[in-house]
């Protein structure tokens, strides 16, 4: 059964059991190596790897260079478009998110049989890590001026009891939004591929069995047309989810460096 089933890609396995360390306050955590742990740094040492062998300089560039630098090129422009001259000085925490989660969708997609990015815990913990940059961010630059963000320049003073919960609240919301898109995407991109490499084993074995039940194979046919259309769809996907995630990291980020124009 765990074959055909499509949410068995996403069990958390132990991959080396480690002693629990215990916390002050928070008892005993588990240190565990999972395999999602495993495949994050593997993503890591990936990317790290990529650029490494991308930032030789050489004066004709080979075809990493060229990748990683339309890569660097994409983002770069990306940062400076929407936050403007200040875009350069968070243009490599901007890019390390970016590298870091189009690694583990793309590796998830050829190679590693489980996708970090399919869990919430994952996501999650990089909606905050960015939202918390934000805020740093927000009163390093601004102080107590940070609380301007939730405060509309020229609304008129009635409507601010209105707009004023109105902003909190969508900023409060937005590690859940970064976190749930970018989960839910990589989620149920691989469950929809399960389920339908499963209909060409499936349906194969019933047209195996003769008789009108070789119909099955035309299914199974169709079944494999859709399984090679949406794993090319899903790396457009694996692109896109992380070049999202960077785009509203550089709007959040605007918002904060460029506050005066909020």
């Amino acid at each position: 059964m765990a074959a055909i089933d499509p949410m068995h890609q996403f069990a958390i396995k132990t991959i080396v059991k480690l002693p629990p360390v215990n916390v002050p306050g928070l008892g005993a955590i588990d240190i565990s190596i999972t395999n999602s742990i495993l495949w994050m740094a593997i993503a890591a040492v990936v990317v790290i790897g990529f650029m490494a062998s991308a930032a030789k300089g050489s004066v004709v560039p080979g075809r990493l260079q060229v990748v990683g630098e339309s890569l660097y090129g994409l983002v770069a422009g990306l940062a400076s478009s929407i936050i403007g001259h200040d875009g350069k000085k968070y243009m490599p925490f901007v890019f390390t998110l970016f590298s870091f989660i189009l690694a583990m969708n793309v590796l998830g997609m050829f190679i590693v049989p489980f996708t970090p990015t399919s869990q919430i815990a994952v996501t999650a913990t990089l909606a905050l890590l960015t939202i918390l940059t934000v805020v740093i961010v927000g009163f390093a630059k601004n102080g107590l001026g940070f609380f301007k963000l939730f405060f509309p320049s020229g609304v008129p003073w009635p409507l601010l009891f209105l707009m004023v919960p109105i902003e909190i609240i969508s900023f409060l919301v937005r590690p859940v939004t970064l976190a749930l898109r970018l989960f839910g995407n990589m989620l149920g991109g691989h469950v929809v591929l399960k389920i339908f490499a499963a209909f060409v084993v499936s349906l194969g074995a019933l047209g195996a069995t003769g008789g009108l039940a070789s119909l099955g194979f035309v299914g199974a046919g169709i079944s494999l047309g859709s399984v090679v259309a949406l794993t090319a769809l899903e790396f457009v996907v694996a692109f896109l989810q992380a070049f999202v995630f960077a785009a509203l990291t550089c709007v959040y980020l605007n918002d904060v460096v460029n506050l005066h124009s909020h």
